[in-house]
């Protein structure tokens, strides 16, 4: 009898407790979702124009494209050039301090380019970029 005592004490004391490693990884899961940026595209492929000088940005979370049919993409749905201000108001709402891209097709119109960086500096983006390929 006393060894049927002591192989039931020593299956107890085999069984691992896993429950702080869950606490742990979830708790790292959090984290790592809480941290993270995510990318964002405009929803169509773009010709840009080349340029000589310009710099890189990596973090921008407003992204406008302009197709060469100058139709303007904003989080791949089409918007047309009166909705762009309600449309840029939202996503500033997500996100204050984010700045502003917008990659327009080297065979789209300057006009529409001009209109649609003064619609997304209305909101109250000041930093708006115009995205280019290097030479």
């Amino acid at each position: 009898m006393a060894r049927r005592n002591i192989s039931s004490a020593a299956q107890e004391e085999e069984d691992v407790n896993v429950t702080p490693l869950l606490d742990i990884v979830f708790i790292m899961l959090i984290f790592f979702i809480v941290t993270s940026t995510f990318v964002k595209e405009p929803g169509i492929e773009v010709d840009r124009p080349e340029a000589l000088t310009g710099e890189e940005r990596k973090l921008a979370s407003i992204i406008v494209a302009i197709s060469e049919n100058d139709e303007i993409w904003i989080n791949k749905e089409p918007v047309e050039l009166d909705e762009v201000r309600a449309v840029v108001e939202q996503l500033r709402r997500e996100n204050p301090r984010g700045t502003a891209v917008v990659q327009a097709d080297a065979k789209s119109k300057t006009r529409l380019l001009v209109e649609v960086v003064t619609q997304i500096r209305s909101t109250g983006v000041a930093d708006v970029a115009v995205s280019t390929e290097d030479v």
